[in-house]
């Protein structure tokens, strides 16, 4: 991942928390004195929950930046490093918890820095390789015991955000794909709920999320969503990161039925349209062309 000394954060969200350097310096002499001194640059390009910096040579300082990812801090500190020891691939692993403080309103995270560059900088190499990884660290969250865990809010039925979806749909009305969009997303809809116990997920497996090093997938970034439910919204990735040749060689070894594949399907045009509708190419535009591709592989194939 890039980090940029100086740089400031572009804003995304109307109602946001200003966070820069400055502020970070602040909060680690206050909270965590022993790296107060080391190099901290932000992390770019940034995320749209969280800003992220990077602190020294192997750690990173996460902290909301809008109210809806307040409570990741403290659920990652909790339930990520349970998880981490089970998994396939490397996850940035919360070292100390930050408190509110500095005119700072929530809790934040110092985590392990993952070393290598994320997939839409560095592609892996093999895709098959790529599909083969992503469903062992898919499979390896869904083997976890769920008991006590938090739903995940990519988890949920689909029909608990329908509403949000058709506004957008409707946002994007002059776009000569929506009404094919509208389609699939009822089409989606239809399918079957999930009817088995929920089960762990990641719920934004997508190349942004991804991170290679030496041409091999070695990590998963953004792990604040993380929660149990549909795993519909893990086998999302099948549009969102692979190619058309792959996704099948993904879904067996997942053992992915007809109505996970629709709901999944959903989920992408779901995330797709309410992320487009919402965002620009001036505040986000790693993830507005991403969503856009999404929508072409969702559109080109079923």
């Amino acid at each position: 991942m890039r980090t940029t000394a100086g740089a400031a954060l572009a804003k995304m969200h109307e109602n946001e928390v200003e966070v820069d350097v400055v502020l970070v310096r602040r909060l680690l002499e206050a909270q965590f004195p022993d790296w107060a001194e080391l190099e901290l640059h932000p992390v770019h390009p940034a995320g749209t929950d969280n800003a992220i910096f990077r602190l020294g040579e192997g750690m990173a300082v996460r902290l909301p930046r809008i109210h809806w990812a307040a409570g990741q801090p403290a659920k990652e500190f909790e339930w990520v490093r349970r998880l981490a020891p089970y998994l396939t691939l490397e996850v940035p692993v919360p070292l100390a918890e930050g408190m509110p403080g500095e005119g700072y309103p929530w809790h934040w995270t110092v985590c392990r820095w993952l070393h290598g560059e994320t997939a839409l900088a560095d592609p892996v190499a093999d895709a098959r390789q790529l599909a083969s990884n992503l469903a062992g660290f898919v499979e390896a969250l869904q083997r976890i015991d769920p008991s006590g865990a938090p739903p995940a809010r990519r988890g949920r039925p689909l029909d608990t955000v329908d509403e949000m979806t058709r506004s957008s749909l409707d946002a994007l009305a002059d776009d000569p794909e929506t009404p094919a969009l509208t389609d699939a997303w009822e089409e989606a809809l239809a399918a079957p709920v999930w009817g088995a116990p929920p089960v762990w997920t990641h719920g934004d497996l997508d190349l942004r999320n991804l991170v290679v090093r030496g041409g091999r997938l070695t990590g998963v970034l953004d792990v604040g969503g993380v929660g149990i439910g549909d795993p519909a919204c893990d086998v999302a990735a099948a549009w969102k990161v692979l190619p058309v040749t792959e996704r099948g060689a993904f879904r067996a070894a997942l053992d992915v039925d007809d109505a996970t594949w629709a709901r999944a399907r959903g989920w992408v045009v779901s995330q797709s349209v309410n992320a487009l509708a919402y965002y620009t190419l001036e505040n986000n535009a790693v993830l507005v062309l991403e969503c856009r591709r999404w929508l072409t592989e969702v559109l080109a194939s079923g």
